[in-house]
């Protein structure tokens, strides 16, 4: 697959070690690529306004901003940002408002690899 046919992608999570897994997953797919990492909602939002990712996945507890309030910020300027919520919390209610703010699906962090990699190539198709 060429440079660009890959699926651009921006990580935004507080937690190195979750950033640097994530990371670490995305490099080892051929048609992925981690274009940024951010570790805050402002950092997000300004990454997003830089690289405008294909698939963008946000963490929903961030220190400065809920990762809602990212969402809606970019979403404000960018309608059709495709955004998928990472979280450890199965059923909460901030799933339910992530999704009303336009997240086009959610993951738990304790997913395998494989699904992870599956949702972002699924929610890059349109789903």
């Amino acid at each position: 697959m060429t440079a660009q046919a890959r699926i651009r992608i921006l990580s935004v999570d507080d937690h190195p070690v979750l950033r640097d897994g994530i990371a670490a997953i995305i490099n080892f797919q051929s048609d992925l690529d981690l274009v940024s990492q951010a570790a805050s909602g402002a950092e997000a939002i300004r990454q997003y306004r830089q690289y405008q990712p294909d698939v963008t996945l946000m963490d929903l507890r961030l220190p400065d901003m809920s990762g809602i309030d990212a969402i809606i910020a970019i979403r404000r300027e960018f309608p059709d940002a495709r955004i998928i919520i990472l979280t450890t919390f199965e059923g909460d209610i901030e799933i339910q408002r992530a999704v009303e703010a336009g997240a086009r699906g959610y993951l738990l962090k304790n997913m395998p690899p494989k699904e992870l990699v599956q949702a972002i190539r699924r929610v890059h198709a349109g789903g």
